[in-house]
């Protein structure tokens, strides 16, 4: 979890705009009947200059969707295209979000505000464009507790509610509706490149890699890989090394993304678009969030190779401008070591454990998911219960947890001696949208948020900062 941010200026720098011609359309957002504020993230704010926004002004701009100063003069809808559940969709796009602003943080990265339920697009088939409340506060609870796991995660940076009446299959309606607000550092998805890809814009396809890099640095690919000076191979080495990253810190989370899809991918290996996830009420592997997931696509056990053959699509989409299969090959094959490390990385972290080499951490972390798996015990629980090596059980887990030496301060902090574990499970989330439904009562969701974020500063900085 990051310590609180220092104040900056607001630095306005669209820099997709001279791609916009052949990766996005202007759009027009919706004219919603009213605009109630419902939450503004100060805390995300801050990090890009725009909390000292007035409420009004907030309201113009994230619910009336004015243009911020110096930004983009009309929102820009993304096109891609996208593998949904592995059968290859060429007819999706920003359907009900689009790119709104691009601005600097504190650190000179750019970051973006993207939307969701902010009206229809040439990309919206037959949805309304719209997004309910109910998805709106669910988001809020992901991205709050994804970013105190120590997960890559966008930023839920503005709830409004809006005032229309929405009617879906999958939850009782009439429902109230919302426009959603994020942060983020990119807005481009694997989806993106397959679409140039199959349209055989090759000099479109080039440029975006180009855009990629420059906008989102990265380490360059291993000495001695083939074709590490490409611009196309290190792209493909540094995504796929994000999102190695970013599956091992779901798993160590004990999160369930649900929809797993290529157009959900982001270049920049954060986590975002919440629909079905889930946090596991026991560790199980077969555990599924989606309802329409009837295969177990994306079970939770399954996100790692869900995400590498996502990394693989990317690289079947970038051939037309790289010298061969292999570099590709090699630049994915790169997966697995990468997510080994980086879950063992997270996995120590959230035991408040030091490393002992990896070898004896894999065992640590088998020997814990076995013991889970036999008691069937929630990885909330657990986790807390054996923070900074306590509570040992007998048996291999015990014994590998009390070779382990705590982390400095691992279990300093007040939380970690209380009953409860902080958890975010299905009944909680669905108690909190009860309490907003019937009663318009947003207390239990501020005392919740409060609780994560306190959380997160109980757990300390996650094992690695993103790029």
């Amino acid at each position: 979890m990051p310590s609180e941010p220092q104040a900056v200026r607001y630095s306005a720098d669209p820099r997709i705009a001279p791609l916009a011609e052949w990766l996005a359309d202007p759009v027009e957002p919706a004219d919603f009947p009213s605009t109630t504020l419902r939450w503004r993230n100060d805390r995300a704010a801050a990090t890009v200059g725009l909390d000292g926004l007035t409420d009004a002004e907030w309201t113009a701009h994230f619910g009336r969707f004015e243009p911020l100063p110096g930004n983009l003069p009309q929102p820009l809808a993304l096109r891609y295209h996208g593998h949904q559940f592995r059968v290859y969709n060429p007819d999706i796009g920003d359907g009900r979000g689009f790119l709104f602003a691009q601005m600097r943080d504190g650190a000179g990265r750019l970051l973006d505000l993207g939307t969701k339920g902010s009206g229809r697009t040439p990309w919206s088939r037959d949805g309304d464009g719209r997004l309910t409340l109910k998805g709106a506060v669910r988001e809020i609870l992901a991205t709050e507790m994804l970013e105190a796991l120590g997960v890559n995660t966008s930023k839920t940076f503005s709830v409004i509610e809006t005032g229309e009446q929405l009617w879906r299959g999958d939850e009782p309606s009439p429902t109230r509706s919302a426009v959603l607000v994020r942060l983020s550092h990119g807005h481009v998805r694997i989806g993106s490149f397959q679409r140039l890809s199959v349209l055989d814009e090759h000099d479109h396809l080039a440029a975006l890699v180009d855009y990629c890099l420059e906008t989102y640095p990265g380490p360059p690919p291993p000495e001695g890989a083939p074709g590490r000076d490409e611009p196309g191979i290190v792209l493909l080495h540094q995504v796929t090394e994000r999102l190695a990253r970013m599956a091992a810190s779901y798993m160590a989370a004990g999160f369930v993304h649900g929809v797993l899809n290529t157009d959900n991918m982001n270049i920049s290996g954060e986590s975002f678009d919440y629909g079905p996830w889930r946090w596991l009420p026991q560790w199980d592997a077969s555990f599924t969030a989606a309802y329409f997931d009837h295969s177990g696509l994306y079970a939770f056990g399954r996100q790692p190779s869900a995400i590498q053959w996502n990394c693989a699509q990317l690289a079947m989409a970038l051939r037309p401008i790289v010298s061969g299969d292999d570099p590709l090959v090699a630049a994915i094959d790169r997966f697995g070591a990468i997510y080994r490390e980086a879950m063992a990385e997270h996995f120590l972290w959230r035991l408040g454990l030091e490393s002992r080499g990896q070898d004896e951490d894999v065992k640590l972390i088998g020997a814990a998911e076995e013991y889970m798996r036999e008691a069937g015990a929630g990885p909330d629980q657990f986790f807390f219960d054996h923070r900074g090596g306590r509570n040992a059980p007998p048996g291999a887990f015990g014994d590998l947890l009390g070779s382990h030496d705590p982390a400095p301060d691992a279990t300093a902090h007040p939380l970690w001696s209380r009953q409860g574990a902080p958890t975010l499970v299905i009944d909680e989330v669905e108690r909190i949208w009860a309490a907003i439904d019937k009663d318009d009562d947003w207390s239990a969701l501020n005392q919740k948020i409060a609780g994560i974020r306190e959380f997160g500063f109980a757990l300390g900085a996650p094992p690695r900062a993103p790029n």
